[in-house]
């Protein structure tokens, strides 16, 4: 019988920890205009990207880092044999859309900006449980899309409030294989929905920050690691309001020293002017994994990324309804091994 690799509460610990052996990101405008622009393979020179709309564009991102983080192994979209995706809009559009495009067997996943740890997760699982050789897991979100399904459109021109978040535009995927060069996925944590029964739509990562420091103290506690076992625990996208918050929560469980801990929200923007707290979307975690964070660890100026992505799981309709803004984090331990 096999061992179970399932250690404490939450955390799958894998036998043979899978590869990650390439990936690839794609961001728009006003990505490009952060710090991190030479670590994007791609920067847009326009939200729409030669589509007639922002959703086609969206999904027409997601399609081209998915086919460019196979190019750079010569592969093709044939090639994988499974492809884990999610994004914002209803009912997935822009991942399904592109799986249709790509005619890869295709599992799409929602956990709001949590996805790109989600299909990691997922896809980890999938191979150190011996049913696939080569997965990818993918995400995207939308400035524009996101604006138009979540709050007001563009053209309204509502005034923003310091809290709130600017929603990347930006693809992300990444080749996980069983076999290959690259850093590898050690053990992910699955979280908890956490709900502290905020409801302010423009203050999404108070609402994620409890769900992260859960997540990261569950992770912890189940594989007997203090915070200094890894170079760099980044979460995503709490922003500047959130991880002020999860700041303090780290500080109170005694979890996280200061200068080890971060969050991409923050980061994507740094020093940006008119992003409010920071950056939000599935995207946003997403394109500073697959280019800045992983550029890193190649480089081995980081050996071991604990990158816990966090998700609002909320909707239009919730909102509307009165309904509290459920958080999600999952954790996904990334290491040179």
């Amino acid at each position: 019988m096999a061992a179970i690799k399932k250690k404490g509460l939450q955390t799958l610990m894998f036998a043979e920890p899978p590869f990650i052996t390439s990936s690839a990101s794609l961001v728009g405008p006003k990505e490009g205009e952060g710090p991190w622009a030479k670590d994007f393979d791609r920067i847009l020179d326009d939200y729409l990207f030669s589509e007639k709309t922002w959703e086609k564009a969206e999904s027409k991102m997601l399609r081209e880092a998915i086919k460019l983080s196979l190019g750079k192994q010569k592969l093709q979209p044939q090639d994988a044999e499974l492809l884990l995706a999610g994004d914002l809009l209803n009912q997935i559009i822009s991942s399904s859309y592109a799986a249709r495009e790509l005619n890869i067997p295709f599992l799409g996943l929602y956990g709001a900006c949590s996805t790109m740890a989600e299909s990691l997760l997922v896809g980890a699982m999938a191979i150190d449980g011996g049913f696939y050789e080569r997965v990818v897991a993918a995400t995207s979100s939308h400035h524009y899309t996101a604006e138009r399904q979540f709050r007001s459109p563009i053209e309204q021109g509502v005034q923003k409030v310091p809290s709130s978040q600017w929603t990347a535009t930006a693809a992300a995927a990444l080749v996980v294989q069983k076999a290959g060069t690259g850093p590898r996925i050690s053990c992910a944590t699955v979280g908890r929905v956490i709900d502290m029964g905020q409801t302010d739509g423009a203050n999404m990562g108070g609402a994620m920050a409890p769900s992260a420091a859960d997540t990261i103290a569950t992770h912890l506690q189940d594989t007997g690691r203090s915070p200094d076992y890894y170079d760099l625990i980044v979460t995503g996208d709490l922003g500047a309001v959130g991880m002020g918050l999860a700041g303090e929560l780290f500080v109170k469980a005694g979890l996280v020293p200061s200068p080890n801990y971060s969050d991409c929200g923050v980061l994507l923007y740094d020093g940006l002017q008119g992003v409010d707290s920071g950056g939000s979307g599935c995207g946003c975690s997403g394109c500073m994994l697959a280019g800045p964070l992983l550029r890193k660890i190649k480089n081995r100026e980081i050996n071991r990324l604990l990158f816990v992505a966090t998700g609002a799981l909320m909707s239009p309709t919730s909102s509307f309804q009165g309904e509290s803004i459920p958080g999600i984090a999952h954790a996904v331990a990334i290491e040179n091994m």
